[in-house]
């Protein structure tokens, strides 16, 4: 697979704070790399560095083979950039806003107000096409900026917390316009916040922490390499929660948590061998279970694993959430 972003060391400092501190990041063609990582982790700033934005003061990267220090005109023919607030003019109506990026990136008028009524319509825009941007909804204003980025046909789409501040609907709706954008042969690089948004589009996930990369691959890759799977029962008759958990801890030889007004039983088990083992005493001892399931760790469990702690409200040697 072409690697369509590639970075090797990459280290950036202000005044005494190091933003990065030998980052290395690798996307394929038509993936979607997920950087994870608490607010200033630096995030941001190797978003900032890979787009031509800042010069990294160690290291190089390279979009599509160019380098983005001494090739950055190329670089930039080559990428669009969406970050954390749509930039769209909002008195400008949708197809206005798209017609005047086609005029910016140099096509004819013709061709703008054709790429601009077929990226409307992709992103499910057209019927609102007429109407100024200030009118749409949060999840129609940050569609618009996406479809705004992808006037150009960039072959790698920075997106810098795409879904910030958007309800569940609008988040999805995001979502699902960002595979259709790698479906279409796109890399996306993603930073965000919102693990479950990883673990939705992610094919790979670098996890950041104080201007490191502290850990990389797939999701189930992260999931595996931090923790073992854990075992999950409830009972039907929330009664016999206690009748429960003794036999969970029997079969695992662990010490289960039990949450006792729900039912649910829950106990670390590596082995899968463990699941008939406890149907097979549940049987024996007459006991429904309502829930039976193994599950790997969450991305949740991983972060925190992984760094620590939470997503913490700190700042990059910029002064900005990175």
């Amino acid at each position: 697979m072409t690697d369509m972003i590639e970075a090797e060391g990459l280290g950036k400092r202000f005044g005494q704070t190091e933003a990065l501190r030998g980052v290395d990041l690798r996307a394929g063609r038509g993936t979607v790399l997920a950087l994870l990582g608490p607010n200033g982790a630096g995030k941001t700033t190797a978003v900032r560095v890979l787009a031509t934005l800042l010069k990294p003061d160690a290291g190089q990267a390279r979009i599509c083979g160019y380098d983005v220090v001494t090739e950055s005109v190329q670089v930039r023919q080559l990428i669009a950039l969406t970050g954390q607030f749509a930039s769209v003019d909002e008195e400008l109506t949708g197809t206005e806003n798209m017609v005047m990026i086609g005029r910016l990136l140099g096509l004819r008028r013709a061709e703008a107000r054709r790429r601009a009524a077929d990226l409307l319509d992709r992103f499910e825009l057209a019927g609102a096409a007429g109407r100024p941007a200030k009118t749409y909804s949060g999840g129609m204003r940050r569609r618009l900026d996406l479809a705004a980025s992808l006037v150009g046909e960039p072959q790698v789409l920075f997106l810098d917390e795409p879904t910030t501040g958007l309800d569940p609907r609008a988040r999805s709706q995001v979502w699902d316009t960002i595979r259709g954008i790698v479906a279409g042969g796109a890399t996306v690089l993603l930073t965000t916040q919102y693990l479950e948004e990883a673990d939705e589009l992610a094919d790979q996930i670098a996890v950041i922490d104080h201007g490191q990369l502290v850990a990389e691959g797939t999701p189930a890759e992260l999931k595996s390499r931090t923790g073992g799977q854990t075992l999950m029962v409830r009972a039907a008759d929330q009664e016999r929660t206690g009748e429960l958990a003794t036999i969970v801890a029997q079969v695992t030889g662990a010490t289960p948590e039990v949450v006792s007004d729900i039912g649910l039983v829950t106990a670390p088990a590596s082995d899968p061998a463990l699941l008939p083992a406890v149907v097979r005493r549940l049987d024996e001892a007459g006991l429904l279970a309502a829930e039976l399931a193994f599950r790997l760790p969450s991305l949740d469990e991983v972060f925190f694993t992984l760094t620590g702690h939470l997503a913490e409200d700190t700042t990059d040697g910029e002064g900005r959430a990175a």
